[in-house]
């Protein structure tokens, strides 16, 4: 089983209030369950306030290295990332469990 996790962090200026920020997250809610190779899905948005810390978080599984290519490559997928570009930066940790 692979941890797929990723940490967003809105860009200077922007709010997760706004629009396309609060229309970004609904995608990545919806994302989930559009993904057959998903085995577990948590996102939400940051509760606490430290410098440190990234403002939205996905903590997700797949089967294996292979599902994560397919999820990755899935239609879903990159629908719901190619709006974050524009107002976020990102990392990830994709790791065995």
């Amino acid at each position: 089983m692979i941890r797929h996790l990723v940490l967003f962090k809105l860009n200077e200026g922007v709010s997760r209030d706004e629009e396309r920020v609060a229309a970004g997250a609904r995608a990545f809610e919806e994302l989930g369950a559009k993904v057959p190779e998903v085995r577990s899905w948590e996102c939400g948005w940051n509760v606490t306030d430290r410098p440190v810390a990234y403002d939205f978080a996905i903590n997700s599984s797949v089967e294996d290295t292979d599902a994560l290519g397919r999820y990755l490559e899935h239609p879903a997928h990159q629908a719901a990332v190619a709006p974050w570009a524009e107002f976020a930066t990102w990392v990830i940790a994709d790791y065995e469990i």
